[in-house]
């Protein structure tokens, strides 16, 4: 078997990967978009998974290496080329898997795979030829810090003092994480810019 040229193998579903800093407003523009969604944070690996990275004493749950990039990217490429797929579901207070559920998204042009580790597999997804674009969202570092401190309290995702602990430890590495992600292959926008984007492929 030989590869086909990029451009060559047609998909009915192409992928946009949306990623930024936790709390940088990913899950609320997915809303307004209404398109289908896919959350990576759910291919998170289990607390127990052999070798997983370590910061403050705990999991590092912000090093991909906590994160099935391979798993993630297969279902991607099922459900861009067969319109369904089944991914796991992750419960991040227990920090393990729960179970799956099937995703099906026939008859959609474009599906959205959201998470902060989303462009750890820019390259792989453009290689498959299912990507149709890769952003990165950025806003104000304190705004992000603040919706992000918000919501982990309100969903009670971890300690509170691990919560802080972790928000500025996040607040610190965040304009190191926008410049990692663009040289993966993102697109720094703006979420008003991002969704204005995103609309235009449904158009093009």
């Amino acid at each position: 078997m030989f590869d086909l040229p990029p451009g060559a193998r047609e998909v009915p579903t192409r992928v946009v990967l949306l990623t930024g800093a936790s709390g940088s407003g990913k899950t609320s523009l997915t809303r307004r978009l209404g398109l289908p969604v896919v959350a990576l944070d759910d291919f998170y690996l289990d607390h127990d998974h052999p070798g997983l990275p370590e910061r403050f004493g705990i999991v590092d749950w912000d090093d991909p290496r906590s994160w099935d990039a391979d798993g993630a990217v297969a279902a991607l490429v099922e459900l861009a080329r067969t319109g369904h797929t089944d991914v796991p579901v992750y419960d991040i207070p227990t920090s393990r898997r729960t179970g799956t559920t099937h995703i099906d998204v026939t008859g959609s042009r474009v599906v959205v795979a959201e998470g902060i580790f989303a462009a750890e597999i820019v390259a792989a997804c453009r290689a498959q030829d299912i990507l149709a674009d890769a952003i990165c969202l950025r806003r104000p570092r304190l705004v992000t810090f603040w919706f992000r401190l918000l919501r982990d309290l309100a969903e009670m995702r971890k300690p509170p003092h691990t919560l802080v602990r972790r928000g500025w430890a996040l607040l610190r590495a965040e304009p190191a994480l926008n410049r990692r992600w663009t040289s993966l292959g993102c697109r720094p926008l703006s979420p008003t810019q991002a969704e204005a984007e995103v609309r235009a492929l449904l158009t093009a």
